[in-house]
């Protein structure tokens, strides 16, 4: 299993770094990826203590951890800056916080995402057909959620990416140790957006090779 979209507590999550990936260990996960919430105010703080932590616990347990950032409810005429800051920090792994229906995100978003080029634009809502297109050609993933709220539109996002052929990943934005997917939810998941139940390893093969092209340009 592989999870690209966590939180600790250097956000909103509630365990520290070292107890996040612990309990992703514990679920038999290969990889997981620490992307804390980042705006202009805090990026410069947070970024670096991911990049501290993933570079402490790798090689020291079974789950190899991903040093990432999420760029939430920040001014879409910021995220591509934001997004070059976040790698010039360390960051190999950069998610914009899409614009989910729960969610009051700045309109635009999820297209300045795309344009940006980022790694991963998560739970985005009702995204067009025409952002779509253009993530597939910009190889940016869509996300298929496993949090409440965010998971509401899972199944317009993988009809659409299903339809154009864009990459999508299945992530838990975990915020807690209750959110962690295991595999047999992830499976339902991903058959309550539409992908049917045989399509998580799918999924997991599309995180694999936007891990391994992150670290190739770490």
């Amino acid at each position: 299993m592989i999870d690209l979209h966590t939180h600790s507590l250097f956000s909103d999550g509630v365990l520290i770094p070292a107890e996040l990936v612990r309990r992703f260990e514990a679920k038999g996960y290969e990889t997981v990826a620490i992307t804390d919430h980042v705006g202009p105010s805090n990026i410069d703080l947070i970024v670096p203590r991911i990049v501290k932590a993933a570079k402490a616990l790798n090689g020291n347990q079974s789950v190899t951890v991903i040093p990432g950032a999420e760029l939430t409810h920040v001014p879409p005429a910021l995220i591509r800056s934001l997004a070059e800051r976040a790698r010039v920090l360390g960051a190999s792994l950069v998610v914009v916080h899409g614009e989910t229906i729960v969610e009051p995100v700045p309109p635009g978003t999820n297209r300045a995402a795309i344009d940006a080029k980022v790694d991963i634009l998560a739970h985005p809502g009702l995204i067009t057909e025409q952002e779509v297109v253009l993530a597939r050609e910009n190889g940016v993933f869509l996300e298929i959620s496993g949090r409440h709220g965010h998971s509401f539109t899972n199944g317009h996002v993988a009809a659409l990416a299903s339809k154009v052929g864009a990459p999508l990943v299945l992530n838990s934005d975990s915020h807690a140790p209750r959110d962690i997917l295991d595999r047999e939810l992830a499976e339902k998941v991903a058959a309550g957006a539409g992908l049917g139940r045989d399509s998580l390893e799918t999924l997991l093969d599309n995180s694999r090779k936007l891990i391994k092209r992150c670290l190739s340009t770490g």
